[in-house]
């Protein structure tokens, strides 16, 4: 388990108790805040999850690619957010070529 999926599940049970906490005193910017990084936790627990299952992928590779491969899942874990715009920039790219034929 990668410290994001850690992180994501204290953070999404932190914000379900703001929330809560919000709606008991009728505070709704609380309840907000509580809802949004609620969302937040669920991102970083889905990013960790992806993480892990690529750790698995990376066993499965073949030996030459293996030390590569395990240096980019450095990166994505210790900077998951610009891992997030790199991968959101390609997808962009891509989808764009392919609306070109």
């Amino acid at each position: 388990m990668t410290d994001q999926r850690i992180e994501g599940a204290a953070a999404e049970l932190e914000c379900k108790v703001q929330s809560g906490l919000g709606r008991l005193t009728g505070d709704t910017k609380l309840q907000l805040d509580g809802k949004l990084n609620e969302v937040k936790g669920r991102a970083l627990d889905a990013y960790g999850r992806v993480i892990d299952g690529l750790d698995g992928l990376v066993e499965k590779a073949p030996l030459e690619y293996q030390g590569r491969a395990r240096q980019g899942l450095d990166f994505a874990r210790r900077k998951p957010l610009l891992t997030t715009g790199i991968v959101a920039g390609l997808a962009v790219l891509l989808s764009g070529l392919g609306r070109r034929r």
